[in-house]
């Protein structure tokens, strides 16, 4: 919906009845209004309210411009000075887009701008001419989020603003007669002052954000004086991206759409608004005799925020070990992390989309209860009401059955513990090239089930695809456990850790290290290990039942929580005859070993 102005283009009025001056006009326009409206026509009229008392008129008044009009959808602004036209709109752009961070794509208000500098035609509290129509069509050719202005504009800005700008080259005009020159306005880039600049895309448009997570590989800068090292910097940019395109759930940008920036100073936001993507990953290579450094840092685009950094130092006589180095610990990093920024995301806007949803399962089973696993089942239900086919959605549904079963929340074990299987498999169907899902699906089988050799491989094709998933590595030291290899249980455990160090996992990870160590007969090792895991998560009841065999076989005095009586509170129905069908132990000795402690410590029959 365009604002509507009469146009007088060639008119002459008579000169008596004529008052003409030379103003700056600034056009706005609500891109897609009548989509939102069609959407939700009282909301979105709320939205445009709010947008001008909070932000727009504000700006217009602080930068001295005055509103000649408003339309249901837009504005026509009047400015003594381009300098401060331009400048208020691109602060009001990037206010905007700030408002815009938590809003669903489908929802956000989108402001167009055009600018021209020209004579304008005064009668009584309205404007007209050529210039009020050139703005106004400005406005028409800038992208949504955009600020377009004329050369004329552009000229009598250069230098006294600092803000950059994009040559757009000559553009025919709708009822204008001739083509003229137009200028994006580089929204938040303020590196060098009004300075024209060569397009970062020449057919650049500004992208929405897909609906999953989405991830841009800049080229790494080379810092060092040896030019060979930019080969080498491309190397291990490639090799990350590849890592990171084995995460089906995670939009990767191909190369050559980021290898664009190429040797440019870039605005990270800017960036993610023309590529589409919300996270961007930077870096840098500098060579020092024979040692390399390279840098690394993942920057959310729509709030600038750095999510993760870190760098790696090695030695080059064996470059494509430390490029495989380098990825792996990259990748490793990135991954938990986009997932964590995302979760968190989740929890402050409302869902819109099916991938929505599962993020805020996810987030909301993060919080360890009861409520808060049935809440995310229930969202993950909702996410496949929207899209049946996402197998995401299968695999989060699994694991609440899984965590139920951990955390002794189940009302009715056995069906549901058969419906997390069904579900699990199901996700498999479905997503048998995504880690996440490999991993998530295959514990379940194997813990749910009792299949331990499917859920392994599982488990196994998740680590072929991504060998740095610190939670794949963490649940195969589960099935380890269960299929009685304590040795290579630890092996894994670590590494997990090793990998994600911090990870909000990690108390299950331990206890897995525990249920080896207890396996070995190690009991003190065992004992040391479920401390661990319970200081991070009380009330786990895989790491409750261990700290009290492992308390008794070691010989340790009885404290609160190593008593059976302290189990038997937190797992009334638990005896020594039952032990079976919460721990799927292949091996009978292991299941004999934890019955022994469990019956030390007082566990009735």
């Amino acid at each position: 919906m365009n604002i509507q102005f009469p146009e007088f283009g060639g008119c002459v009025l008579s000169s008596e009845h004529v008052e003409r001056r030379l103003a700056a006009i600034l056009a706005a326009d609500v891109a897609g209004s009548c989509r939102l409206i069609g959407i939700d026509e009282e909301g979105a009229l709320a939205q445009l309210k709010a947008l001008r008392k909070t932000l727009f008129d504000p700006k217009i008044a602080e930068h001295h411009g005055r509103v000649v009009k408003n339309t249901g959808d837009g504005a026509l602004v009047e400015f003594a000075s381009v300098v401060d036209a331009v400048r208020c709109a691109d602060q009001i752009q990037r206010g905007v887009t700030e408002q815009n961070i938590e809003v669903p794509q489908d929802k956000r208000i989108e402001l167009r701008i055009g600018i021209h500098v020209g004579d304008i035609i005064i009668d009584e509290n309205d404007i007209f001419g050529d210039a009020v129509n050139i703005a106004v069509r400005l406005e028409g050719i800038a992208e949504p989020g955009g600020v377009c202005i004329s050369d004329d504009a552009q000229r009598q800005v250069r230098g006294k603003v600092d803000i950059a700008f994009d040559d757009m080259g000559s553009q025919s005009l709708k009822n204008i007669a001739d083509p003229m020159r137009a200028w994006r306005v580089r929204l938040g880039d303020h590196a060098r002052a009004a300075e024209p600049a060569k397009p970062a895309i020449e057919t650049a448009q500004l992208l929405a954000l897909p609906n999953r997570p989405s991830i841009a590989v800049l080229p790494f800068q080379n810092m060092s004086d040896d030019p060979g090292q930019e080969h080498f910097a491309d190397g291990i940019v490639e090799e990350i991206i590849t890592g990171l395109s084995r995460m089906r759930w995670l939009s990767v940008l191909a190369r050559n759409s980021s290898f664009v920036y190429r040797g440019r100073s870039v605005d990270v936001k800017q960036v993610g608004r023309e590529l589409g993507v919300r996270y961007v990953l930077e870096g840098s290579v500098r060579k020092a005799g024979n040692r390399v450094r390279i840098t690394g840092q993942l920057i959310d685009s729509i709030t600038g925020g750095h999510l993760w950094a870190d760098h790696f130092d090695g030695g080059l006589e064996d470059v494509f070990d430390l490029q495989d180095k380098v990825t792996a610990s990259v990748v490793g990093a990135i991954e938990p992390t986009v997932l964590e920024a995302e979760f968190e995301r989740a929890k402050r806007k409302p869902a819109a989309s099916a991938w929505d949803y599962v993020a805020q399962g996810f987030a909301s089973q993060r919080t360890w209860s009861r409520e808060a696993n049935a809440e995310a089942l229930r969202m993950s239900r909702q996410a496949l009401r929207l899209d049946p086919s996402l197998g995401v959605a299968y695999a989060l549904a699994s694991q609440c059955y899984t965590w139920g079963k951990s955390f002794g929340w189940l009302t009715d074990p056995v069906s549901e513990a058969a419906e997390g299987a069904r579900l699990a498999r199901r996700a498999l169907e479905l997503g048998r090239s995504e880690p996440p899902i490999l991993t998530m699906a295959g514990f379940a089988i194997a813990y749910l089930e009792g299949d331990l050799d499917y859920g392994a491989a599982a488990l196994d094709r998740a680590l072929e695809l991504n060998p740095n998933f610190a939670g794949a590595w963490g649940l195969c030291g589960w099935i380890s456990v269960y299929r009685g290899e304590p040795d290579l249980a630890i092996e894994h455990v670590q590494h997990a850790m090793q990998l994600s160090p911090v990870d909000a996992l990690r108390f299950a990870w331990q206890s897995a290290g525990a249920y080896a160590h207890f396996s070995s007969g190690r009991y003190g090792d065992a004992l040391s290990w479920v401390e661990k895991a319970l200081r991070e998560r009380p009330g786990y009841l895989p790491a409750a039942r261990m700290i009290v065999a492992s308390a008794a076989l070691a010989g340790v005095p009885e404290r609160p929580e190593t008593s059976a009586a302290h189990l038997r509170e937190l797992e009334p129905t638990l005896r020594i005859s039952n032990l079976r069908n919460q721990i799927p132990y292949r091996r009978p000795e292991d299941l004999a070993r934890f019955a022994d402690g469990l019956r030390e410590a007082g566990l009735p029959v």
